[in-house]
């Protein structure tokens, strides 16, 4: 990249300030004072955010299972026809050899 085009790539980055990204149902807990509320509230986070893990979790083995099954499904259909574009090629040939060449 040329110092030119380098410049304002720089301003960008420094001049545009970096959005939060907000996660739906985590609590803020820096608003709490007390001190055993605001453990109260990062527990809960923990809760929450283990429970969203655990959730995913379950939803990417289910869509892993389910594609091992596409995949094996898919294996043994190529090899079925694997199976038969072979036979079709030795009917082709012993066609090819008993039809009896012209001159």
């Amino acid at each position: 990249m040329t110092p030119r085009l380098l410049a304002p790539l720089i301003f960008l980055a420094i001049a545009v300030p970096a959005a939060a990204q907000d996660i739906r149902g985590l609590e803020i807990c820096t608003a709490e004072k007390a001190m055993d509320r605001r453990t109260s509230c990062l527990q809960s986070n923990v809760e929450f955010l283990q429970q969203a893990m655990t959730k995913q979790t379950r939803d990417t083995q289910a869509k892993l299972v389910q594609a091992n099954r596409e995949l094996a499904a898919h294996t043994t259909e190529i090899a079925a026809l694997k199976t038969a574009l072979e036979k079709l090629q030795q009917e082709l040939a012993g066609l090819k050899k008993s039809k009896p060449e012209k001159k």
